[in-house]
């Protein structure tokens, strides 16, 4: 026995191992196939893979205006040549900086320690542009000020805490189809190796077209226009091809089940991309390019916030603020949820008779906990991030892995300079191998019936087509309740005679309520605070007439889930 496996076995047999259900631990449902030691890497692999957030939300909330007033037109162009403006600005940048790191490092602890689940938050990309550009505007020419905004972002962690206390998130959520549920994991992987491909996130291997919307990219960075759009000299950028060189690293090391694979890939292309002089440095001789230099230069630093701490306005007279509030509530709700079940079906935490994962109603406390906190700092809401795949794909299966997350984004603040200097070409290969891995669960969406292959299909492609995990759950939903209603419709007319061919093959929606009943369904602190008592363990199941115990029954999928992923 090895130095790790002594402290693996030593880790799982502490008060500490038992908490997280180390295996080895003695607890009631070990979490099958966890190490300390893998939930350590997985951790790092999670936070690096992350690491781009620090840097680009805060370039983009500051775009924003944040605080900074100056005397503009509707464009914000006076803006531009105002050095106090401009000075102002600085600050703001640092402020997102390390209220980033403070929000993400808070929430990954909390949602590892109480949800126990390898799931990271962070500001959620997406609707940090929405708060930014169209909530507040570019440099505050928008409809709300950056004040009332962060108001209403804290208004609407405080809903989302209220509806998960009753139970209405986590019902919502069961009632989602299961095939919309695997197709949205399947949308995420291809969403996010979509982001992958892209300059601003990835490796730029794809680029933006007017007639075609998309084309190969790859251009060196003097040839693309001010949209970062290539004009000429496709595919000869040094960058975009030291990022495929990731990619095949990084899926070389997978085939041959190199511990740490994602995360030596990321470190290797950094590495390279750090030397001044080099083809395919991310610090050029230009303006920007001695700036980010410069801050990299630092290595140790830490800017405590100025100008967004609590800076609420709560003038909510303005119907565009309500607006944005409901925006962020319908977004954040499927957009969260929808990551935080696609992950724990990658994780293998689904129970498919509940519909439900381990620890579902902790991690939305958290969630909408994080979302008010984040706003204290001057942050666009808080979500789950589907980077979290990467810690998953290196082996995390514990809230160890999100506490580790949390713990870098912790040191992030006093090393902001390095870790906000890992460029895109070398996180994008991770995103990309993510992306390939979730689209495992593909062959379990019944395709043979279409009232439940065509909505998922659509939810697939509306994720990364629509940019936006809502928008697929949306469409996939939307579709998945017309089709199937008037089935049920035409079923109940005609007394059962009118049915498609293959009807029986259908997946049964509402089974998870049929098996567990009403009850299962209800928050157990509710049915206690009406003298009922709440669902047992031990439940009937109408299907097989047979008695299931969910601990039993969740210790053997996890066993079957670590056997066949450690072959």
């Amino acid at each position: 026995m090895g130095w790790i496996d002594k402290l693996n076995m030593g880790v799982a047999r502490t008060p500490f191992g038992r908490w997280f259900r180390l295996e080895g631990s003695g607890a009631k449902i070990e979490r099958a196939g966890s190490k300390f030691s893998i939930e350590l890497r997985a951790g790092l692999t999670t936070f690096v893979a992350m690491a781009y957030i620090i840097s680009t939300n805060a370039l983009i909330l500051t775009d924003s205006g944040g605080t900074c007033d100056c005397d503009r037109n509707e464009y914000g162009a006076s803006c531009d040549n105002d050095p106090a403006y401009d000075s102002c600005l600085q600050v703001m940048k640092l402020d997102m900086i390390t209220a980033t790191c403070a929000i993400a490092c808070i929430a990954c602890v909390l949602m590892g320690t109480l949800a126990n689940l390898p799931i990271a938050l962070a500001p959620g990309m997406g609707l940090n542009a929405y708060f930014a550009y169209t909530v507040v505007g570019y440099h505050g020419t928008g409809k709300v000020s950056y004040q009332n905004a962060l108001s209403a972002v804290c208004i609407e962690g405080l809903i989302f805490f209220v509806i998960s206390v009753i139970g209405l998130r986590q019902s919502f959520a069961r009632m989602i189809p299961k095939a919309l549920k695997t197709a949205t994991s399947a949308g995420i992987g291809i969403y996010l190796s979509f982001i992958g491909l892209q300059s601003s996130a990835g490796i730029g291997l794809i680029t933006a077209k007017s007639s075609t919307l998309v084309e190969l990219g790859g251009c060196p960075p003097e040839y693309r226009d001010s949209n970062n759009v290539c004009q000429s000299h496709h595919m000869q950028g040094g960058p975009t091809w030291l990022g495929v060189l990731g990619l095949m690293l990084i899926g070389t090391m997978l085939l041959y089940r190199l511990k740490g694979a994602i995360l030596f890939g990321i470190l290797i292309i950094a590495i390279i991309s750090w030397p001044r002089k080099s083809a395919v440095t991310y610090f050029p001789y230009t303006d920007a390019g001695d700036e980010s230099f410069d801050f990299f230069k630092k290595v140790v630093t830490f800017h405590p916030i100025k100008n967004t701490l609590a800076a609420f306005h709560w003038d909510l007279s303005s119907g565009q603020v309500w607006i944005a509030l409901i925006t962020f509530l319908y977004v954040d709700i499927l957009d969260c949820t929808g990551t935080m079940f696609s992950m724990a079906k990658f994780g293998g935490y689904m129970d498919d008779r509940t519909q439900d994962f381990e620890g579902s109603t902790m991690a939305f406390l958290v969630d909408s906990a994080s979302i008010t906190i984040g706003s204290v700092f001057g942050s666009s809401p808080v979500t789950a991030f589907i980077e979290s795949g990467a810690g998953i794909a290196e082996g995390g299966k514990t809230g160890i892995t999100t506490v580790v997350a949390g713990i870098m984004f912790f040191i992030a603040l006093f090393f902001a300079p390095i870790f906000a200097s890992f460029p895109p070409w070398a996180t994008g290969p991770a995103l990309i191998a993510v992306g390939s891995m979730m689209m495992q669960n593909i062959v379990h969406i019944n395709w043979d019936y279409i009232g439940d292959g065509l909505p998922a299909f659509l939810t697939i492609i509306m994720i990364p087509f629509g940019y936006s995990i809502g928008y697929g759950l949306i469409a996939g939903i939307g579709s998945f309740i017309f089709i199937n209603s008037f089935v049920y419709i035409v079923y109940k007319l005609s007394r059962g005679r009118i049915v498609p061919p293959n009807f029986n093959s259908r997946d049964d929606w509402l089974g998870f309520i049929k098996r567990g009943g009403i009850k299962s369904n209800i928050a157990p602190w509710i049915l206690r605070l009406f003298g009922k008592k709440p669902a047992s363990i031990t439940e009937y199941d109408s299907t097989s007439n047979n008695s299931i115990t969910d601990d039993a029954m969740q210790v053997d999928e996890l066993k079957e889930i670590s056997v066949e992923r450690s072959r």
